[in-house]
């Protein structure tokens, strides 16, 4: 498969490759690949870094983490190490995002902060990839005016960064490498975990969801699952290495085992990896089209399936989430909320909330508060909504003004906010057990951890209780975050 994307991408120069929308939205019945042999350093690569630094800076999800550590591990394996700033590197990696527009604004500006660096630091090496470098306008913006940018790659071909690099550094111009493709899954990729406690682990990668805001199916690709034997043996070893606890990642997690198996869902994923010991088992994101009883059964049945789910909404009008895609009704989502509140004790749900949608009226708004009244989140992540090139919301009529947009989102913002204060506050006096990670960032005295419910809590107990799951009094009740003291 990915030998094609050489026929029918875009090609400039000596050979690079240029994102294509069209391609990208293509799926066919073709099977994925499990391929174990793609990653390669040759000798000569495992040398090319030495006495270099690097610098990765992620913009994005949990999945842009977890491939930025990726990055890092392949990195070191070619000699190089991680620089403590990025204004002391010899390479800089911009992991990026395309979800938003002002996450394309905030990496533009930092490749202009960075072309000035380079203006002093010649040798300094540049570099985009994640979801924009999928994206044809980025690329095309990134060849006329940000010339200082050394290497483009995209999301599907993280493990040629070794070959990528070696190219880049000796060539004079840019050189480009983004597959417009329904992708494969690559095994064997090595892995610089930026937390000793909790680990990401993939299980699923792309969408095949098109909702029709999203730019997601085209920058991540085709659904396409992990062998279910790759994934418990990564747990397995996060488990012997004495990790706490893991989250199983994918745009989808859901849907996970539909493209790969008949009779082996996520469900059946989650209790596999609960009996692996694994203390704490979490995992995100989750469709609610997709969110099946059998799911629930396990979260309800196992004590170490942590019981948070993060349950995007989006709006709370059939109108609007049919003019999403979404695939699902006001009712049949609230039916869902209730039976998971009702299932599982102790249920934290989370959620993502659109405003301003293309045609979103003042009662389509209502509805979404009468939504978010009746479930009362325990927070929410809320965004006006941001056109995405290529995607059909964007060329949906949007005649709301962006005053009345902002007006909506503080007032949703208000909403939000009282319920997540509320929820906290009916933890006061309670004792809940806390993975403690590490310093407080509030106060250097006091420690941070997460509550099973993903609760941030800052901890007044000694240094030592961090790396363990310890109980914790909790004291007092913030909108964000808690506040309480180990119990002895």
């Amino acid at each position: 498969m990915v030998w094609k994307c050489v026929i029918i991408h875009k090609e400039v120069g000596d050979k690079m490759k240029l994102p294509n929308l069209m391609e990208a939205k293509k799926r066919t019945n073709e099977k994925v690949k499990t391929k174990t042999n793609e990653y390669i350093v040759t000798h000569e690569l495992q040398h090319l870094g030495e006495g270099l630094f690097y610098y990765v800076k992620t913009y994005g999800c949990q999945m842009n983490e977890h491939d930025s550590e990726n990055i890092k591990a392949i990195l070191e394996d070619m000699g190089y190490k991680e620089a403590n700033s990025m204004e002391t590197a010899d390479l800089v990696i911009l992991n990026t995002c395309a979800i938003r527009e002002n996450a394309h604004n905030k990496v533009f500006g930092m490749i202009g902060r960075l072309k000035h660096s380079k203006e002093t630091n010649p040798n300094l090496m540049i570099a985009v990839c994640g979801c924009m470098a999928q994206e044809e306008h980025v690329v095309e913006e990134i060849m006329k005016k940000y010339k200082a940018v050394d290497l483009v790659f995209g999301t599907h071909n993280i493990y040629h960064l070794p070959q990528l690099l070696q190219k880049a550094l000796e060539k004079k111009g840019q050189e480009i490498e983004v597959y417009s493709m329904e992708g494969d899954v690559i095994e064997n990729i090595p892995t610089k975990r930026d937390n000793p406690y909790k680990a990401w682990v993939n299980i699923q990668y792309g969408c095949d969801k098109f909702c029709t805001y999203c730019i997601v199916p085209y920058t991540r690709g085709k659904q396409r699952s992990r062998e279910k034997e790759y994934i418990i043996d990564e747990v397995k070893q996060l488990v012997e290495d004495g990790y706490l606890e893991i989250t199983l990642l994918g745009q989808n997690v859901n849907a996970y085992g539909k493209d790969l198996y008949d009779d082996y869902t996520m469900a059946n994923l989650l209790e596999d990896v609960s009996k692996t010991g694994i203390k704490r088992l979490r995992f995100v994101t989750s469709h609610p089209w997709d969110f099946t009883d059998g799911m629930i059964d396990m979260i309800a049945k196992y004590d170490n399936i942590m019981p948070y789910i993060h349950l995007p909404l989006q709006s709370g009008s059939d109108r609007i989430l049919k003019l999403m895609g979404r695939r699902y009704t006001k009712e049949s989502y609230l039916e869902l909320y209730h039976k998971l509140k009702e299932r599982i004790p102790n249920c934290s749900i989370t959620t993502d909330i659109i405003v301003g949608f293309p045609g979103e009226t003042e009662e389509d708004f209502k509805d979404t508060l009468e939504v978010v009244k009746e479930c009362k989140y325990d927070s929410a992540y809320t965004f006006i909504f941001s056109p995405r090139i290529g995607t059909p919301a964007a060329k949906m009529k949007d005649d709301t003004p962006l005053e009345e947009k902002e007006n909506r989102l503080y007032e949703l913002n208000e909403l939000v906010n009282q319920y997540a204060k509320e929820t906290n506050e009916r933890y006061v006096g309670k004792t809940v057990p806390v993975l403690i990670e590490g310093i407080s960032g509030n106060n250097k005295n006091m420690v941070m951890g997460y509550t099973d419910t993903q609760k941030l809590v800052n901890v007044n107990a000694s240094r030592e209780t961090i790396g363990r799951i310890v109980p914790v009094k909790i004291t007092e009740a913030r909108t964000w975050s808690l506040n309480g003291e180990v119990v002895e």
